[in-house]
C-alpha cells in the first residue's frame, strides 16, 4: 500500500461517531468568517513529499482549519506559525498556507495527525488516538523516516506507544518529553521503524503556545536547524 492509497481510505473513514458527527456539523454550520467556503468536513490525510526523510507528527485538524480546508496545518494559527519556520529552513517552497491549491510544496519532509478528524475542543478522547492509529503506523512503516519530528506531548506519546508496541527499543523507557531533546533510537527486527532513526521533540505550534510565549520563533527555528544537521550525518 502506497501513502496515497492509505489517504483516499482515509477519506471515507467514520470509525468514530463523536467525531464523524463533529466534523460535519461544523462544516455545515461554519464559522461567520467562511460562510462563502466549501468545508472539507472529513478526515484530514497526510500532506507533503511522499518520498520525504522527515515525518513530522501532530495532533488533530482545527474545526476550521484543516476541517476547513482539507490539508494538515492549512488555515490556522499553527499552519501559520509551522509553514514559515519550514519555509526559512528549507524544507517549504512557500511561508504560507492558505488551502490545498495554493502552489505550496513541501520538500524532504511529510506530516500527519494523530487523529486524523478535528475532535470538539480540540481533544481527541484515547480511544479516537487508537482507532487512527492504524493510519501512523502504515505511514511509518512505508516511509521509513530518518528523522520524526513530534509537535506536543502527545504526538510524542504516540510514537512511543507504537514503537514500544512493535518493537524492542534500547532504552526506550526511560525517555521524555521536552522540547528540543533529541533521541537516538536503535530498534530490533521485526519493527514498523526503521533499525534506528531521530526523534525530535518539539512544543506544538499552537496558539496557546506561541502566543503566550512558551514557544517562540527562535526556538521554533532552532529545531528545524536541528533537523537539518541531523539529515546531514
Amino acid at each position: 500500500m502506497t501513502l496515497q492509497q492509505i489517504n483516499e481510505e482515509l477519506r471515507d473513514c467514520r470509525r468514530c461517531p463523536r467525531l464523524v458527527e463533529w466534523r460535519e456539523k461544523v462544516a455545515i454550520e461554519k464559522r461567520r468568517a467562511y460562510r462563502d467556503q466549501v468545508y472539507w468536513g472529513r478526515p484530514v490525510p497526510g500532506f507533503g513529499d511522499t518520498h520525504a526523510h522527515v515525518f513530522v507528527i501532530g495532533l488533530a485538524p482545527g474545526a476550521h482549519g484543516s476541517n476547513r480546508t482539507g490539508r494538515q496545518f492549512t488555515g490556522d494559527a499553527s499552519g501559520d506559525f509551522l509553514y514559515p519556520a519550514l519555509y526559512r529552513a528549507g524544507f517549504a517552497s512557500q511561508p504560507v498556507s492558505i488551502s490545498r491549491d495554493d502552489g505550496l510544496t513541501l520538500f524532504d519532509l511529510y506530516t500527519a495527525p494523530v487523529c486524523r478528524c478535528a475532535p470538539p475542543d480540540n481533544k481527541p478522547t484515547l480511544q479516537e488516538m487508537e482507532n487512527c492509529q492504524s493510519y501512523l503506523e502504515r505511514e511509518i512503516e512505508i516511509m521509513q523516516p530518518d528523522v520524526i519530528v513530534v509537535l506536543g506531548r502527545i504526538a510524542f506519546s504516540a510514537i512511543m506507544d507504537i514503537c514500544r508496541a512493535t518493537c524492542s527499543v534500547q532504552d526506550g523507557t526511560s525517555l521524555a518529553f521536552s522540547h528540543a531533546v533529541v533521541y537516538h533510537l536503535r530498534t530490533s527486527a521485526p519493527c514498523l521503524f526503521p533499525s534506528a532513526f531521530w526523534l525530535v521533540c518539539s512544543y506544538h505550534p499552537s496558539r496557546q503556545n506561541t502566543q503566550t510565549g512558551r514557544l517562540t520563533i527562535e526556538m521554533f527555528d532552532q529545531v528545524w536547524v536541528t533537523v537539518r544537521e541531523l539529515l546531514g550525518r
